[in-house]
């Protein structure tokens, strides 16, 4: 699944608008800086992941979620569907293709810092109509508070306190809430939202128990080999 051409020229111009994308390790990789890294799918798959922003391996391969973060999500996704080890970096990409990808600004900013809030409302009208246009599934499990908060992004103040006050539950990994989102054009959906925390080692909270999380969610969400489509 690709975005449409529009989309594409509507994310180069939106790029071409900002600062802090971190250009040298684009140039380093011969990649494009203007060229969202958007992983998307198959546009039926069932669960979706919803991160924070690439970082140098998304860069380098030119899919989100491949560096040492998305590796444990992959590894557990493998683990989970096929019940042994995950064997190498070609198994962990192939096991992608049974999800759908997306992050809040598909860009990789210098440092790897998270996104001001300006540029992720930049971002937010197209990826809001990407998420309801160029997917089918509703239900989205999101790494981290950055990618969970996202969704409040352009709401009523008292949606956002709606957020948060989840995000503060001590139960949040195991519960999930209901959003609806609008573009744009005035199309609107409601996802359900899962959160985990995100899965970077840098996270020392909660980085060793990720696995165990995600197990849990994917078992939560009926996740198998025969159903993965809707």
């Amino acid at each position: 699944m690709s975005l449409t051409p529009q989309q594409q020229e509507q994310f180069r111009a939106l790029a071409a608008e900002i600062e802090g994308i971190d250009v040298e390790v684009y140039q380093r990789f011969e990649r494009d800086p203007l060229e969202p890294i958007i992983g998307l799918g198959k546009p039926n798959q069932r669960i979706g992941f919803f991160g924070r922003d690439p970082g140098r391996d998304e860069v380098r391969h030119g899919e989100p979620f491949i560096g040492t973060g998305g590796q444990l999500v992959r590894k557990a996704l493998y683990e989970h569907l096929y019940d042994e080890k995950m064997p190498d970096f070609e198994a962990s990409r192939a096991v992608g293709e049974h999800f759908f990808w997306i992050n809040t600004v598909p860009y990789k900013p210098v440092g790897n810092k998270a996104w001001s809030m300006k540029v992720k409302r930049h971002f937010h009208g197209l990826m809001n109509e990407v998420l309801i246009s160029r997917w089918e599934g509703r239900t989205l499990i999101t790494l981290g508070r950055e990618a969970f908060l996202w969704f409040g992004i352009g709401r009523s103040k008292e949606e956002r306190a709606r957020l948060e006050a989840f995000w503060q539950r001590e139960d949040r990994f195991e519960s999930s809430i209901e959003v609806t989102l609008e573009d744009d054009r005035g199309e609107a959906q409601t996802f359900q939202l899962y959160p985990l925390p995100h899965p970077s080692p840098l996270n020392q909270t909660w980085y060793a128990r990720f696995p165990g999380l995600l197990n849990q969610r994917l078992e939560q969400l009926d996740v198998r080999k025969d159903n993965l489509a809707l």
